[in-house]
């Protein structure tokens, strides 16, 4: 018997490769309005189960500021994401730790 695939995936900030599950995932949801607006809200993924388009980071706070600043994240969603977003992530990675 074969031994199961191992699903990897890229962090954003450092470029490297790493098992999906040692990631942290960041993911873009869409929240529908009843005024038929879209809008969406960008947030940590820690359990890897939420809905919605996803780019992975590795779990140091250092990555995800190299992504931030490389504006990556925001290229992986096809959004801006606002300043207050990625402090707010910054804490629930520190948080996490």
């Amino acid at each position: 018997m074969q031994p199961k695939k191992t699903p990897m995936r890229k962090c954003l900030g450092c470029g490297e490769m790493f098992p999906k599950k040692e990631l942290v995932r960041v993911v873009k949801t869409r929240v529908s309005e009843a005024d038929e607006a879209e809008r969406f809200v960008i947030s940590l993924d820690l359990t890897g189960k939420k809905a919605g388009r996803g780019a992975y980071v590795c779990k140091k706070v250092d990555c995800l500021r190299m992504a931030r600043k490389a504006r990556r994240i925001e290229r992986a969603l096809s959004c801006q994401i606002p300043q207050e977003v990625f402090d707010r992530m910054e804490q629930e990675m520190q948080e996490h730790e």
